[in-house]
């Protein structure tokens, strides 16, 4: 025969179980914010730019774009490892990157071009984060910004898929286009952790930014 349990120790059982959910929930929620604060402390004390390491191997994507788009993978400008950052660049930066996020339909390779991986410019309206970097750094380079403060780079977002951003490289910072952000950022607030990029000197060689997990493929669509 089962033990009843009377009604005064159920009470105390329930109360007993609500107050150890919350305890857990307080705990979580304190950990949460322990994390979130040891990430601003860490922002805070990132360096302004981020620090190339060796030369490593070019996006399979990128290779294929050069192979048609060769020009566009030559250096133009004057080769300046920063740019001021006066008034009208700074509209610049903000114009372009919210036009461009605005004019582009997000769409996958696979979607789009029945690959995994295709880099183009999005001239149909649509495309994935890479055909945005590639528009954005066009855009910026006809208005006279150099190739060598333009520099196409390689994400884990914060979720850890591979994504393609436009590092702008100014004496404000390295500057963060995305097309999942409205605004401009600095590298060390976006929450990404960064492969690899475009170097200074030469825009058809790319080196290494301190994540060795490479991503086999860049973009998933947004």
């Amino acid at each position: 025969m089962s033990k009843r349990i009377s009604p005064p120790r159920l009470l105390l059982a329930l109360a007993a179980a609500l107050l150890c959910a919350g305890v857990s929930a307080a705990s979580a929620q304190e950990q949460r914010a322990q994390n979130t604060r040891f990430a601003n402390l860490a922002s805070a004390f990132a360096p302004r730019h981020l620090a190339d390491g060796r030369v490593t191997t070019a996006p399979t994507g990128y290779v294929r774009f050069c192979a048609d788009h060769a020009h566009d993978c030559e250096a133009a400008g004057a080769g300046v490892a920063v740019m001021k950052l006066d008034t009208q660049r700074s509209a610049e930066l903000d114009r372009i990157n919210r036009i461009v996020n605005e004019a582009v339909q997000p769409e996958t390779d696979l979607d789009h071009y029945g690959e995994t991986e295709r880099w183009a410019y999005p001239d149909d309206g649509r495309g994935d984060c890479e055909d945005y970097v590639l528009e954005k750094r066009r855009r910026l380079i006809n208005l006279g910004w150099p190739s060598s403060v333009l520099l196409i780079t390689v994400v884990r977002d914060r979720e850890g898929d591979g994504h393609a951003v436009l590092t702008v490289m100014t004496d404000k910072g390295d500057l963060i286009l995305d097309n999942q952000e409205t605004d401009v950022r600095a590298w060390k607030d976006t929450g990404y952790r960064y492969v690899k990029r475009q170097s200074q000197v030469d825009p058809s060689t790319w080196v290494s930014l301190g994540e060795t997990r490479v991503p086999p493929v860049v973009g998933t669509g947004r």
